[in-house]
């Protein structure tokens, strides 16, 4: 609305005609609703809530051509068109500060609903330690946990999460917990009749009653209810794995990839002048890794190690913090030169990899670049990494990079594949900055 009244008033000034002041607003609400961005949960929704806006907003010029199929009055769909672009000037940046500010209430512990996990008890120790992983800024505490079977309580209780019962003790938990939100996951005990019970205690309670999917991290954009003689199933779309529909993506990254290259051009001298004078050796390392489909490629990046670092690994092999993986990570590694620790905690190491960016060896965004020695020791499921470029950037670096356990890395990886979009992208690259800027897994 406010962003409406923004856009309406420059269209005003500029053309100094009221007719649009008039009629956006009522029309930017309708088209919000349309496309419900005003729902309760949608200012929680990361980049889905920024394309309902945008989609609601492309809604103004099409009623605006409508009218004018009508009446011919060129002026008003010159308007309205022109009304779009400030609106969503306006109301991007709005809703960015909204969610940011919700973010901060939620990591204070306000307006959180308390929740209640119903389920086999490894499918709660799953869910709880996800939830758990993205810290305070999230919508759902979990209060506590009724279980089908015992088997991983003491690890469920490790978490931070009460076991309060079975599924039986449902009504008892909601009540005396105070419960906002339950969630039942998939259990062979779990039929249609036990699930609507528990949607009836729930709905008795006002509590929210959610289901997880047996499938997870599958992004909301891929599901969709598909009602058939009554029955509602839940319709997963395939993952958009083309490369028709990734030709915006190659066009992006080596677009973005060759500025950035004029623009750090300069610097990347300089830190390759300082690199040489710290240490011998040369200023570039160049590794094999492994990228789309599995062909190899030599990846750059800025050394940051002693020359003999390779020979020196089989020294180090009893520090390595990734033991419970295929990945070698050793904190406060001798082997790091003093210029080149600065360059890994800033990640300014890896700004030579834009040059595999224009190239096409990477992309800006994608799962972390592996070295064949890893790629040999994947499973068939992990080798799904390999369906597209390694990026730069990625889910794994926004997430604690180093810090991660190999298992969440993989995770972290096979989402990014079966979800990818151009706004799962850009909402990645706009978390890299603040990530760099932590540091966290930087090392």
């Amino acid at each position: 609305m406010f962003a409406a009244l923004a856009a309406a008033l420059v269209i005003h000034g500029a053309y100094g005609r009221w007719a649009v002041a008039l009629v956006l607003p009522p029309l930017w609400i309708v088209a919000m609703l349309a496309h419900r961005t005003y729902e309760r949960g949608a200012l929680g929704l990361g980049a889905e809530e920024y394309l309902r806006v945008l989609r609601g907003a492309a809604l103004l010029p099409a009623l605006a051509g409508t009218y004018w199929v009508f009446t011919r009055d060129a002026g008003f769909l010159h308007d309205m068109t022109t009304a779009a672009v400030p609106a969503i000037a306006f109301a991007l940046p709005l809703r960015y500060a909204l969610r940011r500010r919700l973010h901060r209430r939620w990591a204070r512990g306000r307006d959180r609903s308390a929740t209640l996990l119903v389920g086999p008890s490894h499918g709660v120790l799953e869910l709880a330690a996800v939830l758990r992983r993205t810290g305070g800024a999230r919508a759902l505490h979990v209060a506590g946990a009724c279980v089908s079977d015992a088997d991983h309580s003491t690890q469920i209780r490790r978490l931070g999460v009460p076991v309060l019962g079975g599924a039986g003790d449902l009504d008892d938990v909601i009540r005396a917990m105070g419960i906002g939100t339950v969630v039942v996951l998939p259990a062979p005990e779990f039929d249609a009749a036990v699930v609507r019970r528990m949607s009836w205690t729930a709905a008795v309670h006002a509590a929210d009653f959610l289901l997880a999917p047996v499938l997870t991290d599958v992004s909301a954009a891929r599901l969709a209810v598909r009602p058939t003689n009554g029955v509602p199933l839940l319709r997963v779309q395939a993952p958009n794995l083309s490369r028709l529909s990734r030709l915006p993506k190659e066009a992006l990254d080596r677009t973005l990839a060759a500025a950035l290259l004029l623009l750090f051009g300069l610097p990347m001298l300089l830190i390759a002048l300082i690199v040489r004078l710290d240490s011998t050796g040369p200023a570039l390392y160049r590794q094999q890794r492994v990228g789309r489909y599995g062909d190899h490629f030599t990846m750059q990046k800025f050394r940051t190690m002693r020359q003999d670092a390779d020979a020196l690994r089989a020294e180090l092999e009893h520090l390595n913090s990734n033991s419970d993986g295929l990945l070698f990570k050793v904190k406060k590694d001798p082997r790091v030169t003093r210029v080149g620790s600065f360059l890994r905690r800033s990640s300014l190491d890896e700004l030579p990899q834009l040059i595999n960016v224009v190239k096409g060896h990477m992309s800006l965004v994608g799962p972390r670049p592996p070295l064949p020695e890893e790629v040999e020791e994947y499973t068939p499921d992990i080798k799904r990494r390999l369906l597209v470029k390694p990026g730069l950037t990625g889910l794994w670096q926004v997430s604690g990079r180093s810090d991660l356990p190999w298992d969440e890395a993989v995770r972290l990886d096979l989402g990014y594949v079966d979800n990818w979009s151009m706004g799962l992208d850009l909402s990645i690259l706009l978390r890299t900055g603040s990530a760099v800027v932590r540091g966290t897994g930087a090392y």
